[in-house]
C-alpha cells in the first residue's frame, strides 16, 4: 500500500551536489512538433555543456519509449502517462545536481504544468521549439507526417491530434529562421543571464 511507503532522505543534498558541480541543476523542457528540431538543439546544447564541464543528460522521446515507456501508446491517456514518468525521472536528475534536457513533443499544456509543479521554483525552463507545421512536414526525417496524412498513424500531433503551444515559455526558438548553433547560443545566453551555468 502507498501508505507504507516513506520517502528516504539522502545523506547528500541537492545543494551539496550543485556546489560540487559548480552549476545549478534544472530541466530544460524542449517542446514542439515532430521534426521541429527539439532533439537536434538539445543534443547540440548538451555537447556544449559537457565540453564546458557541466553535468548534463538528454532524455529523448524516442529513446525513452524504447525502455522506460515501451508499454505506452500514443492515445491521450498514454501520452499523459509518458510525460508524467519523464517528469518524475527528470526530477531525480535535478535532485542529483544535473542539468537534464528533455526532448518530447509533450503536446498538452496541462502535462507540462504538472512537471513544472514537481520541482522547485526556477528549476523548470520550458523551451518552445517553434517551427511551422508545413516546414516540419517538409523536413519529415522519419516519414511520419506522410504516414499520418495517409492515415497510417492515428493520433499524430499536428495532424490528427492537437498540439497546445506554450503560453509563457521561458525560451522560444524559431528553428525555421535560425540554425541549430544560433538556437544553442540563444539558450546559452539565457542560462548565463539567469546564473544557472
Amino acid at each position: 500500500m502507498m501508505s507504507d511507503i516513506v520517502w528516504h532522505e539522502s545523506a547528500v543534498k541537492k545543494e551539496d551536489r550543485r556546489n560540487k558541480n559548480g552549476h545549478g541543476s534544472f530541466i530544460l523542457w524542449f517542446t514542439g512538433l515532430s521534426a521541429s528540431g527539439k532533439s537536434s538543439v538539445a543534443n547540440a546544447l548538451s555537447h556544449r555543456l559537457f565540453q564546458e564541464g557541466k553535468q548534463v543528460y538528454v532524455l529523448d522521446g524516442d529513446n525513452v519509449r524504447h525502455g522506460l515507456n515501451a508499454d505506452l501508446g500514443f492515445n491521450e491517456r498514454d501520452r499523459k502517462e509518458n510525460i508524467r514518468r519523464i517528469g518524475e525521472v527528470s526530477k531525480l536528475f535535478v535532485d542529483s545536481g544535473q542539468i537534464v534536457l528533455t526532448a518530447f513533443i509533450s503536446p498538452y499544456r496541462e502535462d507540462r504544468a504538472v512537471v513544472r509543479s514537481l520541482i522547485g521554483e526556477g528549476e523548470f525552463l520550458e523551451v518552445y521549439v517553434h517551427c511551422p507545421l508545413d516546414e516540419c512536414e517538409k523536413r519529415d526525417p522519419k516519414g511520419l507526417y506522410k504516414k499520418a496524412r495517409n492515415q497510417e498513424i492515428p493520433n499524430f500531433t499536428g495532424i490528427s491530434a492537437p498540439y497546445e503551444e506554450p503560453e509563457n515559455p521561458e525560451i522560444t526558438l524559431n528553428t525555421k529562421e535560425h540554425s541549430i548553433d544560433e538556437c544553442v547560443e540563444q539558450i546559452w545566453n539565457h542560462l548565463q543571464v539567469k546564473q544557472l551555468i
